[in-house]
């Protein structure tokens, strides 16, 4: 009996390992790169030679390279129409210009606390900045409940990220009062 090709037996093909396969990771890694290495070195040769012929004229970098002008501090966009709501906008921006500080009003920095802020701002207006401290206040506590004063509130904080994100809250809530 003899059997067509078709209907042989075949062993089942082996794949042959690749010689690196018992490699360890690190040095199959370290021949890779080696091998870039020299396929980018090549490239690089390739395309000095491809591209000599071209003439090209050098490039001042101060031409190139510019920094942004000094045009001194971004100015306030006046979101809030009303005086108090108003005050506390500047207040939190010149906390985000100047900086925060705590335990005084301002420290050697410049850096203002949330009253220093709105006391810079008022310009000398107590009633304004008495308004202002009294919506700050009053939106520190609907945060947080216990919380007996503006300073203490402030003094409280380790960074600024909370005390400037309630005097921007506070300006929201003047806002809505129509302070």
């Amino acid at each position: 009996m003899c059997l067509s090709p078709a209907t042989t037996a075949t062993a089942p093909a082996t794949a042959a390992t690749p010689p690196w396969a018992d490699l360890p990771l690190d040095t199959r890694l370290a021949l890779i790169d080696a091998a870039m290495t020299v396929r980018l070195d090549a490239a690089k040769v390739a395309y000095e030679v491809n591209a000599a012929h071209i003439e090209t004229e050098p490039i001042n970098l101060a031409d190139v390279i510019t920094g942004p002008l000094d045009t001194g501090p971004a100015p306030v966009p006046q979101l809030y129409p009303t005086p108090v709501a108003a005050l506390l906008q500047r207040a939190h921006h010149r906390l985000l210009t100047d900086g925060w500080c705590s335990g005084t009003l301002v420290d050697e920095n410049g850096a203002v606390c949330m009253l220093g802020a709105i006391r810079a701002e008022a310009g000398g207006d107590r009633g304004l900045e008495a308004d202002a401290a009294a919506v700050l206040l009053d939106a520190i506590r609907r945060r947080f409940a216990s919380v007996d004063t503006v300073p203490s509130f402030n003094d409280a904080h380790g960074s600024g990220r909370v005390p400037i994100r309630m005097v921007d809250q506070a300006a929201g809530l003047a806002d809505a009062y129509g302070m």
